[in-house]
């Protein structure tokens, strides 16, 4: 596989711990605009060899299965992107910290787990990069918050900000704001996956094919969004310049708020910053 090592941004090996689909979107999109060589991605977890097939196969990634294979590349790797799920988080931080020298980068995409807590578990004031992506990464429209630890150098914080950018946009928050970054994108794309569930139920039942009714859903969210992005407009004047007094588009919002739509958005989205505290706080009590 053929790159081009004028295009590479990043040039420390990155270890991946942990394979799952947030691993996947980070990856696809990191190597598909080539900021760092195909070969300089690692990627680990406990003992499915099958889905680290399947990645290498992929994306032409590199990956580990032996335990002293994987200790050595855990001991040496400048950048490690932790991925596990969180009820895993515990136990393996607990064996990483004893193998990290002080100049090891820790990227944590785990919802819920502060930097404290991270540094609880590895024993050490390790530099860590706290992170909440989205799936879109794996597309290059992902949203990414950003919280970095005391002990981040200039240069690390440089490659935790281009490896993000090259798959969305990118806020750096304090990190008491990160649950409810979660909350809005983190978990936002299902929320609007869910909403696009319903417009294709909904055009089907009316007498659209399905392929009719998810051609149009498509096109309608993506040029929705297109106009909040591009208008530099809120997405409420938006809305009004739909709205034509007594019209089909004010008769459908009136179904909506029948069924308290906007403010189960925003419970949804508190609900899932909770859930995200809650998270933490089970690992955090494990410790103490």
């Amino acid at each position: 596989m053929c790159e081009s090592q004028s295009k590479v941004l990043i040039n420390e090996q990155i270890t991946f711990f942990g394979a799952g689909s947030m691993a996947e979107a980070i990856i696809r999109g990191m190597t598909a605009r080539s900021v760092v060589k195909r070969s300089g991605i690692t990627v680990i977890n406990r003992s499915n060899q099958a889905r680290l097939e399947e990645l290498q196969k992929q994306y032409g990634v590199l990956f580990q299965t032996e335990d002293a294979a994987k200790t050595e590349l855990l001991r040496r790797s400048p950048v490690l992107v932790l991925a596990m799920k969180p009820k895993d988080a515990a136990q393996a931080l607990g064996q990483l910290g004893p193998l990290l020298s002080d100049e090891q980068l820790i990227i944590s995409v785990i919802a819920g787990l502060s930097i404290r807590t991270m540094q609880t578990l590895l024993g050490r004031k390790q530099p860590i990069a706290r992170t909440m992506p989205n799936t879109s990464s794996s597309i290059g429209l992902g949203a990414t918050g950003i919280s970095f630890s005391k002990e981040i150098s200039e240069n690390q914080r440089k490659n935790v900000l281009t490896m993000f950018e090259s798959v969305g946009t990118v806020t750096v928050i304090e990190e008491e704001k990160m649950d409810v970054l979660t909350g809005i994108s983190g978990s936002g794309p299902a929320y609007v996956y869910y909403l696009m569930e319903a417009m294709i139920a909904g055009g089907i039942r009316g007498g659209l094919t399905p392929e009719q009714a998810h051609e149009l859903t498509v096109q309608t969210a993506l040029g929705a969004a297109r106009m909040v992005q591009q208008t530099g407009e809120e997405p409420s004047a938006l809305r009004h310049k739909i709205m034509s007094p007594n019209g089909s588009t004010v008769a459908a919002l009136e179904m909506l708020d029948k069924g308290d739509f906007y403010e189960t958005v925003i419970a949804a989205v508190q609900r899932c910053a909770e859930r995200s505290r809650e998270m933490g706080a089970v690992l955090k009590e494990g410790i103490e």
